[in-house]
């Protein structure tokens, strides 16, 4: 038995609207609500969540019993960081801070076994192989992992179609608040320099044939985004929505 398709990247490849919920409280009893709540992808962010590897699989065997896919933002791009995170038997990775095509074909690299990559050879003995149960696993692992890259920084938006030219990357996802902050325009994504140059990058990733995500607060800029070619949105994050709706409630005046 090889490793199982991945629907996510098959889908995104496909050009379909994929819509998805970020997670930051490190919850597997909310990543579990989220993917009952009718998105396609929830995303389990170990880069502004906690990078905790046994909680990170906590969250994605939740998600497993749900329709919702599993992703998971790592750190840093470091192969022994990717490597752990694709042994938990996740099969779509987002990566941040990557600012060149060189950088792109590293984490791709990290993400493959030999002679592709330099992904380590444990599958024997990890959750992505059912502890060995899919004695096949490796024969396909390559061509089902997602690999999404971040593109942050002046620089990833100068070398876009290189990095999204790199074989092996599936999609370039738009950080909003650090491109912003990047700019000279922290605090402020919605900046019209920054909005212009959002506007500009994602018909450039899509023209190079790959998905292009970002995350957005409102309906108006998710629409926005998705008029420019967005097909992996996010739509927000629970830690967000529990504390906006918190401290509605708080002040809400009961007389």
């Amino acid at each position: 038995m090889p490793a199982p398709k991945n629907r996510l990247k098959a889908r995104l490849a496909a050009g379909e609207m994929q819509r998805g919920l970020w997670l930051n409280l490190g919850s597997a009893l909310v990543a579990e609500m989220a993917g009952r709540s009718g998105f396609d992808w929830c995303l389990v962010d170990g880069e502004h969540g906690p990078w905790d590897p046994t909680a990170i699989r906590a969250q994605v065997m939740a998600l497993a019993a749900t329709p919702a896919e599993a992703v998971v933002r790592v750190p840093m791009a470091e192969d022994w960081v990717l490597k752990q995170v694709l042994d938990l038997g996740v099969q779509t990775v987002l990566v941040p801070m990557v600012d060149s095509a060189d950088q792109a074909r590293a984490v791709v690299r990290a993400c493959r076994y030999p002679p592709d990559g330099v992904r380590g050879q444990g599958a024997g003995v990890v959750r992505a192989s059912g502890f060995g149960a899919t004695p096949d696993y490796t024969v396909n692992a390559n061509g089902e992992i997602c690999v999404l890259v971040q593109a942050e920084s002046r620089a990833a938006l100068d070398g876009l179609e290189e990095i999204a030219g790199v074989d092996g990357v599936d999609g370039v996802f738009i950080g909003p608040a650090d491109l912003a902050a990047d700019m000279g325009h922290r605090d402020d994504p919605d900046h019209p320099e920054v909005r212009a140059a959002i506007a500009a990058a994602i018909p450039r990733i899509r023209a190079a044939g790959k998905a292009a995500g970002i995350i957005l607060g409102t309906p108006e800029a998710r629409a926005w985004a998705v008029g420019l070619g967005v097909n992996f949105l996010g739509m927000g994050s629970e830690a967000a929505l529990l504390s906006a709706r918190l401290r509605a409630l708080a002040a809400e005046d009961p007389a």
